[in-house]
């Protein structure tokens, strides 16, 4: 919706303003013409649709609250709870994590990682290892969400060992933090994962007070 607006030299309109629809037909260009007719009803087609995704993600989240509330107990219930305790980690998060992968029955952390999908790809020829990349076998949705809720971490938990590891790893290496960040996102998760199933507080995390 700005890109359109720019391209007509309309700069500085907010189109999250509640109010925003009905304050188009008074936006003017720099020569003075007013929003093209076919360029304004997209506008209004594009500020109804992020409506409705709103109140949908609206709707979503407060039923998510309303299941964690009515339950707090519940065994996922209860993970979601204690893993939104750690500061930088939000409900959303918290609670696609465990639905995904920390409530499903895991052998042991590298089972943990491979299901993921935050685990090395090699490919091997003769006497040579190569790493590939990532590989794609793993859960993508929960790949993704590590890797973000990493470098949110990076942010919110400075002084714990993780961030500290993450850091000592990438200050003189140029071009490492995109590949270490993966590193950090499976470590991470490990350190989560042990957290919801046995209580343990990775080091140097600061958690939120219990509700």
């Amino acid at each position: 919706m700005k890109a359109a607006l720019i391209r007509l030299g309309i700069r500085g309109f907010n189109p999250k303003l509640k109010k925003a629809s009905e304050r188009l037909d008074g936006l003017r260009s720099p020569e003075g013409e007013p929003i093209p007719p076919n360029t304004l009803a997209e506008l209004r087609r594009d500020m109804a649709r992020r409506r409705l995704v709103g109140d949908q993600i609206r709707q979503i989240e407060d039923a998510r609250l309303e299941r964690l509330t009515q339950a707090p107990s519940d065994g996922p219930h209860a993970m979601v709870r204690l893993l939104a305790r750690v500061i930088g980690v939000g409900v959303e998060t918290a609670d696609m994590l465990v639905q995904e992968v920390l409530s499903r029955s895991m052998r042991d952390r590298r089972a943990v990682a491979r299901y993921s999908g935050l685990t090395g790809s090699p490919d091997e020829s003769g006497r040579k290892r190569r790493e590939k990349g990532l590989t794609r076998s793993g859960n993508a949705r929960v790949r993704r969400g590590m890797i973000q809720l990493a470098w949110r971490f990076l942010r919110f938990q400075k002084d714990s060992v993780l961030a500290q590891w993450f850091r000592s790893r990438t200050e003189n290496a140029r071009g490492a933090r995109k590949t270490m960040i993966v590193a950090l996102a499976r470590k991470l998760l490990i350190a989560l994962w042990r957290l919801v199933r046995e209580g343990v507080v990775p080091d140097g995390v600061v958690l939120r007070p219990a509700s």
